[in-house]
C-alpha cells in the first residue's frame, strides 16, 4: 500500500522540484497596479551610422488605478509602434556599452509618446527586461 501511494506520488515531485528552484526572489519588483506590457521589441543600436546590434526590451506602462485597463491594453500595439519607431528615429544608443540601451531616455520618450496615445491615467513607464542579440564582435566603445 505504501510502495503505491510512494510510486502515484514521485511524478508530482519530480514536477515540482524545477519549479521550486526557478522560484527565488525576482531580479525587479514590479509595481503591484494596473499596467499595461507591451510586447518585445527590437530596438537598434546604431554606431556611426550603422547598426551594430540590437537589443529586445520589454516595457509596461504603469496606470493609475481610475484607468480603463481594457481600453488602454486594445492600444497595446499603438504604444508598441510609437515605441519601435521612435527607436529607430532616434535610437536609444548608450555611449559607454553596446549590449544595452539607455533605459533613462527610453522611458521619458515612451512616456510622452503614451500619454499622447492613451491619455493622462498612464502615469509612468518602467523597462522590465534587456537582452542583447549579440555578446560579441561589436567595436569598443569610445569611452572604454
Amino acid at each position: 500500500m505504501l510502495r503505491r501511494v510512494f510510486i502515484s506520488a514521485l511524478p508530482l515531485t519530480l514536477l515540482a522540484g524545477p519549479s521550486l528552484a526557478a522560484g527565488g526572489a525576482p531580479a525587479e519588483k514590479a509595481p503591484t497596479g494596473q499596467h499595461v506590457d507591451i510586447s518585445p521589441v527590437a530596438l537598434p543600436v546604431v554606431v556611426r551610422d550603422l547598426v551594430v546590434n540590437y537589443v529586445f526590451v520589454a516595457v509596461r506602462l504603469n496606470l493609475s488605478q481610475v484607468a480603463n485597463i481594457q481600453k488602454l491594453r486594445e492600444r497595446e500595439p499603438f504604444f508598441r509602434d510609437a515605441l519601435v519607431r521612435a527607436g529607430h528615429r532616434t535610437p536609444f544608443t548608450r555611449k559607454d556599452d553596446y549590449l544595452s540601451l539607455d533605459v533613462d531616455r527610453l522611458k521619458a520618450v515612451m512616456l510622452k509618446e503614451a500619454v499622447r496615445l492613451g491619455g493622462k491615467d498612464i502615469q509612468s513607464v518602467s523597462v522590465m527586461s534587456q537582452t542583447a542579440k549579440r555578446r560579441t564582435g561589436l567595436p569598443k566603445p569610445p569611452s572604454a
